[in-house]
C-alpha cells in the first residue's frame, strides 16, 4: 500500500505541536482534530487505519479522562483500528493503562519525530498484515459459489463441478431432492459462465397447466387458440444468449416429448401456432427430483425420451464417469457441439486415448443416436 493511500488521524490540542506532526507525516494522507467530538466525526467520515492520540484532552487538558474516554469510542467504532497513544513525560501509569484498554503503542513526550515515525510505519504495517490475513481467512471459510453455503466434502466437489462445467455451453442436468438449492447451482453456472451478462430465465415445468406449458416455453402466433390476441414470445427466445433453467423437468407432459426433444438437440423451435423454424442460442440446464433410469425404463413423464438425451449431457452432476469403451470406438465421430469445444487443439482420437489409458469404467447405454452424440459431447 502507497504512503498516499496510507490514513493517519492526529487528535491533537495543541496547535503548535498539531502543526510540526503534520509536517513530520506530510507523506501520508493526514486528518486532524483538536477534542474527543471531532476525533469521532473523523473517524466516522475517513476511517484511518492509524490514530495518533494526545491523552491530554480539552475539556480537561491535564488530566487523562477524555483522551481515555476518546480512546474507547475509537475503538468502539472501529475496533481494527491501530491508536498510538502519546502521554506527558514519566506518565508511564496512563500509557500502560491505555494499552491496557486496547491502544497499540505508546510514547512520550517531548516528541523525537524519527521515533515516532517508526512507531507509526510499523503501525500501519501491522494493520495491513491484519487485514490481509482477515480476508484470507474469509477466503478460507467462504463457499467456492457465490450464494451457496457448502462446507462438506460432498458439497464442496459440487462446486468444484459446477466451476468446470461452467465455461463451457454443454446442456445440464442438476439431480437432487427438492429444497437441496439446484436453482442455487443454475444460477451458480449461469454467472461462472461466458453468457453472464445476458438473461437466466427459469421455468418450473411442474407448476405450470398442461394446456398452457407449451405456449409458455416456445411463445404463440397470433389466433394459435382462443385467447390468442397478439404473438407471445417464449421462454426459450427471453433466454437467448442467455441461461435457460427448466426446473423438475422430470414432471413434464408426455405430449411435449418430441417437441422438447428437438429443441435440446437442434436449438429449434416451432412457436404455438407457426409454421417458421426459429433457431435461438441458448444454454439449458435441467432439474429433477426424480432418478432419469427409473423413468426410463418406467417409460412415463417427460424424462422418457428427453433422459435419454440429458442422461449422457457433460454436467449430470452427480456422476464423474465417463464411457471409455464408447468414447474409443466413436473416436472418428466429431459432432459440432465437440469440436466447438475443443477448438482445434487436440482431436478426439487423443481424448479417447487418454481416458481409456486412465482405466475409466464404460457405463450402460441404451444405443440410441441422441446419446450416443452427448456421449462423445460429454466425453470431451
Amino acid at each position: 500500500m502507497s504512503e498516499d493511500s496510507r490514513k493517519l488521524l492526529i487528535v491533537e490540542d495543541d496547535p503548535g505541536l498539531l502543526k510540526q506532526l503534520q509536517w513530520c507525516f506530510e507523506d501520508y494522507d493526514v486528518f486532524t482534530a483538536g477534542d474527543r467530538k471531532s476525533a469521532i466525526a473523523e473517524l466516522r467520515r475517513h476511517e484511518p487505519m492509524v490514530v495518533l492520540q494526545d491523552l491530554g484532552l480539552p475539556p480537561n487538558p491535564e488530566g487523562v479522562e477524555e483522551g481515555l474516554a476518546t480512546l474507547s469510542g475509537i475503538l468502539k467504532l472501529a475496533p481494527h483500528t491501530k491508536v498510538i497513544v502519546v502521554t506527558g513525560n514519566g506518565d508511564q501509569e496512563n500509557a500502560l493503562t491505555s494499552v491496557a484498554q486496547g491502544a497499540y503503542d505508546f510514547y512520550e513526550k517531548p516528541v523525537d519525530t524519527d521515533t515516532l515515525k517508526l512507531l507509526v510505519d510499523r503501525a500501519f504495517n501491522m494493520y495491513e498484515l491484519e487485514a490481509e490475513n482477515r480476508r484470507l481467512q474469509h477466503q478460507v471459510n467462504e463457499s467456492p459459489l457465490d450464494g451457496i453455503i457448502a462446507a462438506s466434502e460432498g458439497m464442496l466437489a459440487v462446486c468444484r463441478m459446477i466451476e468446470k462445467v461452467a465455461p463451457t455451453d454443454v446442456t445440464t442436468l442438476l439431480l437432487g431432492e427438492s429444497g437441496t438449492g439446484k436453482e442455487l447451482l443454475a444460477r451458480a453456472l449461469h454467472r461462472l459462465s461466458p453468457r453472464s451478462e445476458k438473461n437466466f430465465v427459469a421455468i418450473n415445468c411442474a407448476a405450470i397447466p398442461e394446456n398452457l406449458l407449451e405456449s409458455e416455453l416456445f411463445g404463440h402466433e397470433k389466433g394459435a387458440f382462443t385467447g390468442a390476441h397478439k404473438q407471445a414470445i417464449g421462454k426459450v427466445e427471453l433466454a437467448e444468449g442467455g441461461t435457460l433453467f427448466l426446473d423438475e423437468i422430470g414432471d413434464m407432459p408426455m405430449s411435449l416429448q418430441a417437441k422438447m426433444l428437438r429443441f435440446l438437440q437442434e436449438r429449434v423451435i416451432e412457436r404455438v401456432g407457426g409454421r417458421e423454424e426459429i433457431s435461438v442460442d441458448v444454454r439449458v440446464v435441467c432439474a429433477t427430483n426424480q432418478d432419469p433410469q427409473d423413468l426410463i425404463a418406467a417409460h412415463v413423464g417427460g424424462m422418457d425420451t428427453c433422459a435419454r438425451a440429458l442422461l449422457a449431457a457433460a454436467a449430470m452432476i452427480e456422476d464423474g464417469g465417463m464411457d471409455a469403451a464408447l468414447a474409443e470406438r466413436y473416436s472418428g465421430w466429431e459432432t459440432p457441439q465437440a469440436r466447438a469445444m475443443l477448438d482445434g487443439e487436440i482431436g478426439l482420437e487423443e481424448i479417447a486415448a487418454r481416458v481409456a489409458k486412465e482405466g475409466i469404467e464404460p457405463e450402460p447405454h441404451s444405443g440410441c443416436q441422441e446419446m450416443l452424440e452427448n456421449l462423445v459431447n460429454r466425453f470431451v
